[in-house]
């Protein structure tokens, strides 16, 4: 008789899946706040008012829903991220309702940031739910309450805790509640936590394993510390701070596992990275 499923956190894990490479590509994020429950696919299965639900699907990069446990009341609070290598652009708009998005996407006002959202979308994933809430939590005491959110599905279930931090597009995973107060500290002083990281949301996932590599080997941990030059082939360039790094990035299949609970295993796919 077959046992149960292995969780797809745990099976990446227990098969030495690497992180870099894994973040969800995009440069724009549009992030709603929604107290109520949300369903599988956070857009297409939540109760949500149709005009609304269109303006949320036709924007031209990734919608995710957000909210705190501790918020109350009829606002909504609506943030825009865009990346750029440098940091990017982030801005935050509270509508009376959420009716009001019904009329598209209005500029917000610009915000400093980082904003931290910790995937704990349990409809989507449980190990989201699972590993996510208790990182959430650990999380909430250090920085500022209102830079930290939770969100719908980012992308990635089998590396949870996922935590994205916008607008820089950096996507961090296998987050663990000790890893809490050096995370925030990090990223409150513009630098990356390496170790977690699984690239720049703004690059396609070769160019994400080159430059964690690259920033791995240099000792690179600010946002703005590496600039992509070129992409040629399989050849990825980028200049820093002591010159220019150039690097060969070989795609090949890795382990099968579960792309996410329940899920059959498939091969995975993973980076070999070299000067």
């Amino acid at each position: 008789m077959r046992g149960p499923a292995e969780a797809c956190a745990d099976a990446s894990a227990r098969a030495g899946i690497e992180l870099a490479g894994t973040a969800t590509e995009t440069s724009r994020w549009l992030l709603v706040e929604h107290r109520g429950a949300w369903g599988r696919d956070a857009v297409e299965d939540t109760e949500l008012p149709g005009a609304v639900r269109q303006t949320l699907t036709t924007f031209p990069g990734r919608t995710l829903l957000v909210r705190r446990p501790d918020r109350r009341g009829e606002r909504t609070t609506v943030f825009v991220a865009e990346a750029t290598e440098t940091g990017g652009r982030l801005t935050r708009t509270e509508l009376e309702t959420m009716g009001e998005l019904a009329g598209g996407v209005a500029g917000g006002e610009p915000i400093p940031g980082p904003l931290l959202l910790v995937c704990v979308h349990g409809r989507r994933d449980t190990c989201c739910a699972r590993l996510g809430i208790p990182v959430f939590d650990a999380l909430a005491p250090h920085g500022d309450p209102e830079c930290l959110w939770q969100s719908s599905h980012q992308g990635g279930h089998r590396f949870a805790a996922n935590v994205l931090v916008l607008p820089w597009g950096v996507q961090l995973g296998r987050v663990t509640p000790r890893d809490a107060a050096r995370v925030v500290a990090l990223l409150e002083d513009g630098r990356i936590p390496l170790d977690l990281y699984r690239g720049r949301a703004l690059y396609p996932p070769a160019v994400q394993a080159a430059e964690v590599f690259a920033r791995a080997h240099l000792g690179v941990d600010s946002v703005g510390g590496l600039e992509l030059l070129a992409v040629d082939g399989d050849r990825v360039t980028f200049a820093h701070a002591g010159g220019e790094a150039s690097l060969a990035v070989e795609e090949r299949p890795g382990p099968a596992v579960p792309a996410s609970c329940g899920a059959e295993p498939e091969t995975t796919t993973v980076y070999s990275v070299r000067w």
